[in-house]
């Protein structure tokens, strides 16, 4: 049977520990803080893994991704689930390393916020170096798939454009809306729903927050000229068109 090791549970880690387990895979888990069944504090537990998923903060992903170098052996498929790539592949590794990132979560963490279930129906993104055997990506890819998830390939400067526009951006917009209103008592008195809905990623984990931010400032700040630009777009011609043509492209996305 296929042994795959998981390092950092917390909300993503926590929810891939859990759909594998329930998927049957001989799965162990590597956390400093939590305690149980198949969990452990020391790496050389990885040893015999044919997989294992780095699911640790940003900021402590290298570290890690160092520490296995001295552990696991070449055959090993390891791949990270970091919000940004590029940062990730600037060095090859002993290890067959395939970066991704799964396009799922909560504004939630730790690992009594991961759940079953959680990347059904989501993206998971694939940035793989050129080299890298496709039989590996393949296997990767399946249990991508079991979990639920369908794979998107691409490179690691795309991604993290890209991320910037659709998360990363958009959580600072959430937090610098809230901040703005803040200093309006009446209009926090005021506040329902739409308010409410718009500030939900103001919540995010602070440490993510924080990686995000200072690592991919110069997309992040492209992203948001951007989005200042399609503010002047929508005011200056026909608002109304415009806005059902919005409704009707994100109802086809979202089906909702």
């Amino acid at each position: 049977m296929t042994k795959i090791g998981v390092i950092g549970l917390g909300l993503i880690g926590g929810s891939i520990f859990k759909d594998l387990k329930k998927l049957g895979y001989d799965v162990v888990g590597i956390s400093q803080s939590q305690n149980g069944e198949h969990i452990y504090k020391n790496y050389e537990t990885l040893k015999d893994c044919s997989i294992v998923f780095v699911c640790s903060a940003m900021n402590k992903t290298l570290e890690i991704l160092e520490k296995l170098e001295g552990i696991l052996n070449s055959d090993t498929i390891v791949t990270d689930v970091c919000s940004l790539k590029k940062f990730v592949t600037e060095k090859e590794r002993p290890y067959v390393f395939i970066p991704s990132h799964p396009m799922a979560g909560t504004e939630h963490k730790g690992f009594e916020n991961s759940f079953e279930g959680m990347f059904k129906g989501a993206t998971w993104v694939l940035t793989p170096f050129k080299n890298t055997s496709e039989d590996k990506v393949k296997t990767l890819v399946s249990i991508i798939e079991k979990l639920g998830a369908n794979p998107l390939f691409t490179t690691p400067d795309r991604h993290d454009e890209a991320a910037a526009m659709i998360s990363h951006m958009p959580m600072l917009i959430s937090q610098a809306i809230f901040k703005a209103a803040s200093s309006n008592p009446l209009a926090l008195e005021m506040a329902s729903s739409g308010f409410r809905d718009m500030t939900r990623l103001a919540l995010s984990n602070e440490e993510m927050a924080a990686d995000m931010i200072n690592m991919n400032h110069e997309n992040i700040q492209t992203a948001i000229l951007k989005v200042y630009k399609a503010v002047g777009d929508l005011t200056s011609k026909d608002y109304e068109a415009q806005i059902k043509d919005i409704k009707q492209q994100r109802s086809k996305m979202f089906l909702s």
